[in-house]
């Protein structure tokens, strides 16, 4: 069972089925997509939130693969606003998205901090990867802020992928 977890400014909440209409609303942007195009289809799909709940990250979080939270502002407790989540892999253990209203306030680096904490101190992860476009600098700010130090730069086809 994933906990409900806060910082000053947020509360992040596991995320549900009942999320998917607003992460539909609020996640196909591309000035958010854009850093995650190898992954994600774009133009995204009318039901691609509903896709990605049912058949990716819910399954996941039941098999304890995957822990995934929504953000949401403590002045606005309904309000979803971004998606936080951490994973079991090698090379990339943590991922993220701001509703691009809500950019440029700290509240990923907030977000990121409680979770990384929940990834060592909860899970006793030994390391946490996190891996970024090169051209990602608000991301990379975040890792930053985090305590990361980079650690390899690889070359990656990040083509867009559209159905």
């Amino acid at each position: 069972m994933i906990t409900t977890l806060a910082t000053s400014r947020l509360i992040l909440k596991p995320l549900e089925l009942k999320d998917a209409d607003v992460i539909q609303e609020k996640f196909p942007h591309w000035d958010i997509v854009k850093f995650l195009a190898k992954r994600i289809p774009w133009p995204y799909p009318d039901d691609g939130a509903n896709i990605f709940l049912n058949e990716i990250a819910l399954p996941a979080m039941r098999r304890s693969e995957h822990w995934y939270w929504t953000l949401r502002p403590k002045s606005m407790p309904e309000n979803v606003i971004g998606v936080i989540n951490l994973m079991e892999g090698v090379e990339e253990n943590r991922g993220f998205w701001l509703d691009i209203a809500w950019q440029g306030r700290g509240l990923m680096t907030e977000a990121s901090e409680i979770v990384t904490d929940y990834w060592f101190l909860t899970l006793n992860k030994p390391r946490l990867r996190v891996t970024k476009a090169i051209s990602n600098l608000a991301s990379k700010r975040i890792s930053e802020r985090n305590g990361m130090k980079k650690i390899a730069t690889k070359k990656k086809n990040m083509s867009v992928v559209g159905y």
